[in-house]
């Protein structure tokens, strides 16, 4: 099966529907580039797509000014190649050959302190960045090929600073659309559960080094930058010998590292000691985009293997501004979607066959450039229903659901609360890991293609427990709960909690996640400018708690959202681990930890499960 937009009916006109209604018209020009100085004096690199001939719609004349979509980029706007056939703008590729040629503007910017734009970078998503945005958005506006309609897009960092230009309230910024991309850098991204993941820290710090500083063998070990011809950040025009981009390379030698700066935002909104204004809020689309909320259109996306907890980003980013004209969408994808992640997918055929730009498109048509797209007679929220393998509509997410509880005892999932009490231990071994197959591995531009496909030699390291075959098809639809009854042996300890699906064949596949750090448990209610559909929490210094050995507390861990459909006769299987050795850190560091679970009785530990009425039993 596909992910293809027809899957399902969800549409009253899909996506590629759309698109075959809105053919390519226009010729891409070639890049304009040049330098645009900020107030502080720095110099930002930018190039300018223009649509060109073409038969300017209609057999008229082309219009003399389009509606402009904005990316703002820190993985270079384009490469300086050395010889012809590579691809110079890998990076935004698909978004000038898609929008250009459709009737818009595309300009796209080296963020500070990244490619040909000088500078440095002092944070991940700095606040020094959105005042440079607002810059940006002025100087477009005032261009005479801009019809004074700006929108914004990208994935991941590029989303995120979409979300960044909208905030600014610039009035041209009429509609963005982030994809795959955080709202809360601290949670959804860097700590997730409050805890550190060592993939993003790590990992990332050596691929933005590579690029920054132009270590061209460092960069052959990244799959999407991998091009011999690839010479470096491409000068602007007015640079043709490249003396300005040296100048702008070294100038990003001493940008931060974020290795180095995260344990300095180990608290969610706690300012570094150097800067009162700098904390992981500030650096944050949420801490800011809440303010526009209802004035700028944002459709959001993401999809169920999403890097770290980026689909959390997408979610909470729609349920905050509740626009009328906000949309979210969230498929079998991976970070990006450059993989459709489904285990159901056709064999052989990994890659998405969803054009995401093209319902992008739609939305942008509709609030860009004015047209008369239909969209506001589309449901706000699309999803796709893995192994059903078609795409759903719904209101409101999540949808409609009944929350569905079994409870865990002796190794088993079980549909009634055990009267009797009792319990199951969880040693923590610092060395067990969910494999180097994961979500995870796409945040470091691994070129992942198959998902978890290790994941029972991993799973068998983990305390399990199993319910009984479903009497019928089950599905899901929504998040996942985990609410548990234990004590820890150290005053800290992190939870990893991992659904699967274990099939009638003794076939088990990988379903979704979620962790929690244990000092951050404390759950309170979910301030205006943050919604969320699980339990909230600030991951504050004030309120991180150590635990009391041997003491037992009620704690509940969030697992990543779904929309998955089980087999009748598949059981559900939930597996826990106090670590995940190759992406978390240790918690507490060299003292791992032995929990103890109460199952049982009026103190036990149960899963809650969002289910899909009317088409589905739970276990019996």
């Amino acid at each position: 099966m596909s992910d293809l937009d027809l899957n399902g009916g969800a549409w009253k006109l899909a996506p590629s529907q759309y698109a075959e209604k809105r053919p390519p018209q226009w010729k891409v020009g070639a890049p304009r580039s040049r330098y645009l100085t900020m107030q502080d004096g720095c110099r930002l690199a930018l190039d300018v797509y223009l649509p060109e001939g073409g038969e300017g719609g209609e057999g008229g004349a082309a219009p003399a000014a389009w509606p402009v979509i904005a990316v703002m980029t820190p993985y270079y706007r384009r490469f300086k190649v050395s010889a012809p056939g590579a691809e110079a703008a890998p990076n935004i590729a698909s978004y000038r050959d898609f929008f250009v040629p459709r009737g818009y503007v595309l300009v796209v910017l080296d963020v500070r302190g990244s490619g040909s734009s000088f500078g440095r970078r002092d944070a991940f998503r700095s606040p020094r960045e959105r005042g440079d945005y607002l810059e940006f958005a002025n100087w477009i506006a005032e261009q005479a090929w801009c019809n004074g309609s700006i929108g914004a897009t990208g994935i991941s960092y590029l989303g995120a600073a979409s979300c960044f230009l909208g905030s600014t309230g610039h009035e041209a910024v009429k509609a963005i659309a982030p994809l795959f991309a955080v709202s809360d850098t601290y949670s959804d991204h860097v700590f997730p559960g409050g805890v550190m993941c060592k993939t993003v820290t790590s990992n990332y710090d050596d691929l933005i080094r590579a690029l920054d500083w132009d270590l061209r063998d460092e960069l052959k070990a990244y799959a999407y930058f991998s091009d011999p011809r690839y010479a470096g950040p491409a000068p602007v025009d007015d640079d043709a010998d490249g003396v300005l981009v040296r100048q702008a390379i070294e100038e990003h030698k001493d940008s931060f590292m974020l290795r180095d700066m995260a344990p300095e935002m180990a608290y969610r909104e706690e300012p570094v000691l150097y800067d009162a204004a700098l904390h992981s809020g500030a650096c944050s689309p949420y801490w800011y985009l809440n303010e526009v909320a209802g004035k700028v259109a944002v459709y959001s996306a993401s999809g169920w293997y999403d890097g770290s907890a980026f689909v959390h980003g997408a979610i909470s980013r729609f349920m905050t501004l509740k626009g009328p004209k906000d949309r979210l969408l969230l498929g079998p994808w991976d970070h990006g979607a450059r993989t459709n992640g489904s285990p159901w997918r056709t064999a052989g055929q990994s890659a998405s066959e969803f054009s995401i730009l093209s319902e992008v498109l739609r939305f942008f048509d509709e609030h860009l450039a004015g047209m008369d797209t239909g969209l506001e007679a589309e449901a706000p929220v699309h999803y796709f229903c893995t192994h059903a393998e078609e795409w759903r509509s719904s209101a409101t997410w999540p949808p409609a659901a009944q929350a569905t509880d079994l409870y865990l005892k002796g190794g088993k999932l079980l549909p009634e609360r055990p009267g009797q009490p009792g319990v199951d231990l969880l040693q923590t071994k610092f060395t067990v890991s969910s494999g180097r197959n994961t979500r995870y591995e796409r945040l470091a531009a691994q070129a992942i293609v198959d998902y978890y496909k290790d994941w029972p030699e991993h799973e068998a390291d983990m305390l399990s427990f199993v319910s009984d075959p479903l009497p019928s098809d089950l599905e899901l639809a929504g998040h996942v709960l985990l609410e548990l009854a234990l004590s820890c042996s150290e005053g800290d300890g992190a939870i990893f909690a991992y659904l699967s699906e274990l099939d009638a064949d003794g076939r088990l596949i990988y379903i979704n996640e979620g962790c929690l750090r244990l000092a951050h448990r404390a759950t309170s209610k979910a301030p205006d400018n943050y919604r969320t559909a699980w339990p909230f929490r600030d991951y504050s210094r004030r309120n991180a708690q150590p635990m009391t050995a041997g003491k037992t507390e009620v704690v509940q861990v969030a697992l990543l959202p779904i929309s998955w459909k089980l087999s009748a006769g598949s059981r559900l299987k939930l597996s826990l681990s106090g670590s995940d050795a190759e992406h978390f850190m240790q918690v507490p560091h060299g003292r791992p930890p032995l929990f103890t679970l109460q199952t049982g009785g009026s103190q036990g530990c149960r899963l809650q499960l969002p289910v899909v009425t009317g088409k589905t039993k739970a276990p019996q």
